[in-house]
Order: C-alpha cells, then sequence, then structure tokens
C-alpha cells in the first residue's frame, strides 16, 4: 500500500507541475522556474502563474479531493456503490441556492453584508436543505434503486425551479448563472481560495475522525449500534460533512459531475480495501489528480479558449460508471 500510496504522491506532483505548466502559453521548466524564483526577466510568465495557473491547479487539488471525500461519504452511509452529491441531489440543491441569490432578485442584508461568502452560503443551504430531504426519504425507502430515483426526481424538481427563474430573470444575470453552470476553475481568486481551502479543510479532517464509525457500518446499522455508535449522530455529522464540501465546491466552480461518484471506487480498486483509514485518504490524491488532468484536457493545445471543466470529468466518469455496472 506505501508504494502505491507514493505512486500517487508521483502522479499528484507531475500532474500539479504540468497543469502549471501547459495552457495558451506553453512554459519551459527554465521559464518555470524563472517565473517561481522571482526572475525579473520572466515578468509575464510570474503574472500568468501567480494569477492563473497556480490558483487554478490548487482549486483543482481542492475541489477533487473534497468532491472525493463526499461522495466515499454518501457510499458509505447509503451503502450504494453509484451514490455521490450530484446523483442525490445534493450539487442539485446547490445550484439551486445559487439560481435563487442570482437570478430571483431577492436581497437579503445579511448577504449583502456577507457579499464574499454569499454565494457559498448560498449553494451550502441549497445543499443542506436536499440532502436533509434525502436523509428523511432514505429512512423510509429500503430500497436502493428507489433512492435513486429520489434522487432522480429531486434533481428534476429543482431544476424545473431553476429553469423557470432563467426565464424570468434579465440576460446579464441569466448569462452569469449559464456560465457558472458549465464549470470552470479559472474563476477562483485567491481571496476565494482561502475560504475554499478552510471549508475544504474541515470537511476533510471531520470525514477522518469518522473512520471507525463509517467501518462499522459497512457492516450494518445492527452492528455500528452495537459497538456502540449511535447511528442518528454519524447521519447527521456525514449530512453536514457533505454538505459543507459539495456545497463550497460547487459554489466556487460551479458544478462538477462524477468525481465524487468514481473516485471512491478507483480508490477502493487501487488498493484492494474498503477500509475508509485507507479509501478516504487514497480518494483524497485520486481525486485531486483527476482534476488536473481533466483541467489539463479542457484547455489542450490548439483549442480555442477552455473546455467546460464539467463536460470533461462526464467524458471521464460516465464510462467508468457503466463499466462498474456491467461488472456488477
Amino acid at each position: 500500500m506505501k508504494k502505491i500510496f507514493i505512486l500517487l504522491i508521483i502522479l499528484l506532483v507531475l500532474a500539479f507541475m504540468a497543469d502549471l505548466i501547459f495552457g495558451s502559453v506553453i512554459f519551459s521548466l527554465s521559464e518555470l522556474w524563472e517565473a517561481i524564483t522571482g526572475n525579473p526577466e520572466a515578468y509575464i510568465q510570474r503574472e500568468i502563474l501567480l494569477n492563473h495557473r497556480l490558483p487554478k491547479a490548487l482549486t483543482a487539488i481542492l475541489t477533487g479531493s473534497g468532491l472525493a471525500v463526499a461522495g466515499v461519504l454518501m457510499q458509505t452511509l447509503f451503502s450504494n456503490p453509484l451514490a455521490g452529491p450530484d446523483v442525490l441531489g445534493v450539487t442539485s440543491g446547490a445550484s439551486l441556492g445559487v439560481a435563487l441569490l442570482t437570478l430571483s432578485g431577492i436581497s437579503l442584508p445579511v448577504l449583502n453584508y456577507l457579499s464574499g461568502w454569499s454565494q457559498v452560503i448560498a449553494a451550502i443551504l441549497g445543499a443542506s436543505v436536499i440532502l436533509l430531504l434525502v436523509i428523511f426519504i432514505a429512512m423510509r425507502v429500503r430500497q436502493i434503486v428507489s433512492l435513486l430515483i429520489v434522487g432522480l426526481m429531486i434533481g428534476y424538481f429543482t431544476g424545473a425551479i431553476v429553469s423557470i427563474l432563467q426565464s424570468i430573470s434579465n440576460p446579464d444575470t441569466l448569462k452569469l448563472f449559464v456560465t457558472w453552470t458549465f464549470g470552470s476553475l479559472s474563476a477562483v481568486g485567491w481571496d476565494q481560495i482561502k475560504v475554499l481551502f478552510l471549508f475544504v479543510f474541515i470537511g476533510i479532517m471531520g470525514s477522518l475522525l469518522l473512520q471507525k464509525p463509517l467501518n462499522a457500518l459497512l457492516l450494518g446499522q445492527n452492528y455500528a449500534q452495537g459497538l456502540g455508535f449511535s447511528i442518528k449522530k454519524l447521519r447527521m455529522l456525514v449530512l453536514i460533512l457533505t454538505a459543507l464540501l459539495a456545497g463550497t465546491t460547487t459554489a466556487f466552480t460551479g458544478p462538477i459531475a462524477f468525481i465524487g461518484i468514481t473516485t471512491p471506487h478507483i480508490a477502493r480498486g487501487l488498493f484492494k480495501t474498503s477500509n475508509h483509514r485507507i479509501v478516504l485518504t487514497g480518494s483524497i490524491c485520486c481525486g485531486a489528480i483527476i482534476m488536473l488532468v481533466c483541467d489539463l484536457i479542457s484547455q489542450l493545445p490548439g483549442l480555442q479558449g477552455t473546455l467546460p471543466i464539467n463536460a470533461v470529468t462526464a467524458l471521464f466518469g460516465a464510462p467508468i460508471i457503466i463499466s462498474l455496472l456491467l461488472k456488477k
């Protein structure tokens, strides 16, 4: 397992360096080094690196790791290999929260006062409300397929509300929201990265502290209760952490699909275990690597502009989900 972790760390470093080098302007290794060390002759490269590529690469790492951990939590809680923040409606809830804030024209004094945090708060509230609804229904529905159908219906319902808001909004706010829904890692600046890092760090650390109860939950709720773990408390903690991770990443980067579903399966496949001490850490590394690679693909040389990151992750994740279903 140590060799696999070392390999993942090496791949993470290589993907991070590649994300700094490649773009509309390709840096050589010497130019990258001069930009990092602050060589006055590499002023333009340094500006590109510090103000665009480095924040984007860090955002990819935070987003990928956060969504991956959220996916692990959801799959364990629901005992469902296809569960994730997007499939069960959490991402749709975050999008609805941002849509209500952006498109409805409603102005709340509290959100105006917290202008830098308003989008984050709206996304977290939207994700929390939807996830609470899913948890409420999950306690009454035993069939996994039924729960997935409920998640899809919630997604359709929130999508309908967003569509109505889009139809009555003005063109300027509509353009902003539609651009946000494409997903982008390049819109996050240094001030926003601090906020994103804080929430993702809290979410990941909180998840790592739940390793033992999550491992017990793999063997069933009765077994976990027999070991002294409170299922209700565990559900609430998972709810809060998932909403925190999915809500904040969606607020800053837009809705990004499939990372939360596919990454836990990749980690389990690599390490051949379901132990959350390994799976959570492995998912953090895999999620960060996948997002960096997807970001590289979205800005391949020769492309005019940048592809929506949400489209790239879907192209990556959908075949993995299909292969998983075929194997089952």
